[in-house]
């Protein structure tokens, strides 16, 4: 098993009262983490909201119900929470009149279960992010000889667990998880009745890497209009899919304005959406996928970190650009991303001009770890 950076942080925050609650894509590795940490605790019990009769067990809540269904257990753990209709409420019921049990739950969409556990939860719950095995993870658990010279299969296949751990099946397993099961529940919301259509979003925003998008570009490609393409691009974030990277605009003449880069969460994802999976030296989006693999590891970094940093990308209206911004603290970070260490980069006049106190630096292959 590959440790997780995550447990540390929910170990912390376990023995006061508050529900925890871990969000996620599928496969990432949330069950896997939550039970081993209940194992660890002492006796739990699991209910899998993905199963039909867990959804009707837990149709309606009560006090009397809960304490029937928990019996002697100290932990709750509710897996894929999202799939059981008012969960929230039915937490809020052990957080208030159970005490002596600790509740954890997990979702692999916040389309429902944001909305279901927002209000009832308020004050009462910690919140965590869990993303593909990070690149600190991956260290640790060979070593940094190991994961250095897997890096280029790593932009290819990306880092989904069960991908690094079953390196004979990497293509199907990536193949099955891009066709169908990362969209579990998307695909069943009402919102999507047209899985072609999410399809071909994917495939062009796959193809869109690394490039500013423009919705009413894609809705004429797509033959749809603004509106759609925009929801279906908001419910991709929110299953954890994809995650938008905004423009850098702070009034300055010339800098792009409402403006975004759409990522995905994971290299492997993307290519598998592509059926692309030629190595580095036959392919001509090498630039892409390191600045994609780069921002997510960063993501990965500032959240299991908490460093809270705005992140941005910055452009003029003339062309000049910077891959990553950072703002934290009212400071600012600038890293322009090159795949071959010999690329030479300086930072762009007008940045320059417009930030002058902001440190700029080139991210390659050959120094890249302090940067994830």
């Amino acid at each position: 098993m590959i440790q997780r950076v995550l447990k540390s942080g929910i170990l912390k925050k376990w023995n006061d009262k508050k529900v925890i609650v871990v969000t996620g894509s599928r496969q990432v590795g949330k069950t896997t983490l939550l039970m081993d940490i209940c194992r660890e605790k002492g006796e739990f019990l699991l209910l899998n909201g993905d199963d039909a009769t867990t959804q009707n067990l837990l149709s309606d809540f009560s006090k009397k119900k809960w304490e029937s269904i928990i019996g002697k257990h100290n932990t709750i753990f509710i897996d894929e929470a999202q799939r059981i209709q008012n969960i929230g409420l039915g937490v809020k019921i052990i957080y208030d009149q159970l005490p002596g049990v600790k509740a954890i739950i997990s979702g692999s969409s916040a389309i429902d279960l944001n909305s279901e556990i927002k209000e009832p939860l308020t004050g009462r719950k910690w919140e965590f992010s869990m993303y593909p095995i990070s690149w600190e993870e991956l260290v640790d658990h060979s070593n940094f000889i190991e994961a250095q010279s897997d890096l280029e299969n790593r932009l290819i296949y990306g880092m989904y667990p069960e991908v690094i751990m079953n390196d004979a099946d990497k293509k199907d397993i990536l193949m099955e998880l891009s066709s169908s099961y990362l969209y579990k529940d998307l695909l069943e919301y009402d919102g999507i009745r047209n899985p072609k259509l999410l399809s071909d979003l994917l495939k062009a925003l796959a193809l869109q890497l690394g490039n500013e998008v423009s919705y009413n570009e894609l809705a004429q490609l797509l033959q749809v209009d603004r509106a759609t393409v925009e929801k279906y691009i908001d419910l991709l974030e929110k299953t954890f899919v994809i995650f938008k990277l905004q423009a850098l605009n702070n009034n300055q003449r010339n800098e792009i304005k409402n403006s975004r880069k759409i990522y995905f969460y994971d290299n492997g994802v993307r290519n598998a959406i592509l059926q692309n999976f030629n190595p580095l030296s036959l392919r001509n989006d090498v630039g892409a996928l390191w600045e994609n693999f780069l921002i997510t590891e960063r993501i990965k970094k500032s959240n299991y970190e908490k460093t809270y940093a705005f992140q941005y990308f910055w452009r003029t209206y003339y062309g000049q650009e910077v891959d990553f911004v950072e703002s934290q603290n009212g400071n600012y970070h600038a890293f322009e991303f090159k795949w071959n260490e010999k690329k030479k980069v300086k930072p762009p006049s007008s940045f320059k001009k417009s930030y002058p106190e902001a440190t700029f630096k080139v991210v390659n292959r050959k120094n890249f770890t302090d940067f994830v």
